[in-house]
């Protein structure tokens, strides 16, 4: 019952805060919406701030299984740049709230009670995708580069997409730009003489 109320709360607290924002959210609407006593509210959580850190863990969760999930089977270097880059477009178009949260909405101020957690988080990421990358970097096939460049020159383009999609700036869905994204993201991980010529 506990969990259920928790993951009740949660969910009510990411369509407050798409809706309104993190500072014009209230408790008192974040209860209504799931239906929950005050006292169930802060049994759960202590505040707005814990439930919001807490829900930025479960979105940035989410957000890391879709991107790991493109690696498996294991991809050749081509393969798997295009796989991970259409895991993140896909991802932010088909959970475009959450994405909105984790992309537009999440405030470092209020992320400082979880921000071990969210370096584990993030440090299992770097690390599947490490593994695919390392031996690939080893064999030659991709280009060797910290892994912090590695992941901006493959995701950072689409997030540009992605991020005026979010907004509402653009309303056009960031996938319609998956193969020259791609394309650019092949160009700069890969040695010229290895880029597949179709």
């Amino acid at each position: 019952m506990a969990a259920s109320v928790r993951d009740d709360l949660l969910a009510a607290g990411l369509l407050v805060f798409d809706r309104v924002g993190f500072e014009a959210a209230t408790v008192a609407a974040i209860r209504t919406r799931a239906r929950a006593s005050n006292g169930s509210f802060f049994h759960a959580f202590g505040s707005k701030k814990e439930l919001a850190g807490a829900l930025f863990l479960e979105v940035l969760r989410h957000y890391h299984a879709a991107v790991l999930a493109a690696l498996d089977p294991v991809p050749d270097a081509e393969q798997g740049i295009d796989r991970l880059i259409r895991a993140h477009l896909d991802w932010v178009v088909t959970s475009r709230r959450e994405a909105r949260y984790l992309f537009e909405i999440s405030r470092s101020e209020w992320g400082e009670d979880v921000r071990d957690a969210q370096r584990a988080q993030n440090a299992r990421l770097a690390e599947g995708i490490e593994r695919w990358r390392a031996p690939l970097v080893a064999g030659g096939e991709l280009l060797p580069m910290t892994p912090v460049m590695f992941v901006s020159q493959l995701i950072g383009p689409a997030q540009i997409f992605c991020r005026a999609f979010l907004s509402g700036r653009d309303r056009t869905d960031p996938r319609s730009e998956a193969d020259t994204l791609i394309a650019c993201a092949i160009r700069a991980l890969r040695p010229l003489d290895r880029i597949n010529k179709q």
